[in-house]
């Protein structure tokens, strides 16, 4: 139930799944209790009501509300831009498991979408309106949901891995084996099994690490992590990816699905995804626990 009256200001309902995307936008006013997010003190600022509304148009099942009141479309940020060629795309869905995906600015003026939002034309238009989306890259299956639509609608070139290619049987691009891929000017696929049969990890001009969920940024832990209860495939296959992909690419940005989004010097990064591939590869098969997940 929520703990707060609906007049109250904002707060998040019990539809919550604690997926984590509003504390990822709003860290300040929004915490994990009991299990769920929950809003720790009202905004005291423009810029916390900003963070608020990003939180709110971001939550994938619309849990967090302002007193009684519908969403003003007018406050709604996204895309959202994070870097110089990054923008956060917002409105994650409930059948994309809530997930992040982003808009990849290339060099021509082109767009690359990397995982999907919620489907809705109005949603595409306002996506297209930063320039024409030419590819939709999926990270791998729980994140296809809405790709042909997506595609389809932007005229635009779908991807994913043949071990996840179940989940869009009709894919304009399939990636095959676990060998890098350049699939467009500066954009790299790197299969990374072990999430999935089919994951994949794509790199932007050896600065943006577009992760899936294969590995994100822990702020528990204050490193990288891998999101081990809920690796579906073989946390082995995810041991043995990482270690053939950590010598092999270079970012200084990481943009995950779920988890937190990090820059740090790309030095840096490459010395903790190495310590990340060797810890993974520690790690014993487990059984799926959803609970066992620390952002």
């Amino acid at each position: 139930m929520d703990t707060q009256p609906a007049d109250s200001g904002w707060r998040v309902d019990n539809r919550c799944t604690n997926c984590d995307v509003a504390r990822q936008l709003a860290p300040d006013l929004i915490s994990e209790i009991a299990g769920r997010s929950s809003v720790v003190r009202q905004p005291r600022s423009e810029a916390e009501e900003a963070a608020l509304h990003a939180a709110a148009f971001a939550c994938p099942t619309r849990s967090i509300r302002h007193g009684g009141r519908e969403l003003d479309p007018a406050h709604d940020p996204f895309p959202l831009r994070l870097t110089e060629h990054v923008h956060l795309c917002g409105h994650n869905s409930p059948r994309t498991a809530g997930a992040n995906s982003y808009l990849l600015r290339r060099p021509a003026g082109n767009l690359m979408m990397v995982d999907t939002p919620r489907w809705s034309p109005e949603l595409a238009t306002a996506y297209e309106a930063l320039g024409p989306v030419t590819d939709v890259l999926l990270t791998h299956r729980d994140h296809a949901k809405h790709g042909r639509a997506y595609a389809d609608r932007f005229d635009a070139r779908l991807w994913i891995h043949e071990g996840d290619l179940v989940a869009v049987p009709d894919a304009d691009m399939v990636l095959r084996g676990t060998d890098p891929v350049e699939i467009a000017d500066g954009v790299t696929a790197h299969p990374l099994p072990g999430h999935t049969e089919g994951s994949v990890l794509f790199l932007a001009d050896d600065t943006y690490c577009f992760s899936g969920d294969s590995f994100y940024w822990s702020r528990s832990a204050a490193d990288l992590a891998v999101a081990e209860s809920v690796t579906w495939y073989s946390i082995t296959e995810l041991a043995a990816s990482l270690a053939r992909t950590a010598p092999r690419i270079r970012f200084a940005w990481l943009m995950p699905g779920h988890g937190d989004r990090k820059h740090l010097p790309a030095d840096e990064f490459t010395r903790r995804l190495h310590g990340l591939a060797d810890r993974t590869r520690r790690l014993a098969p487990r059984p799926i626990d959803f609970a066992g997940l620390r952002w």
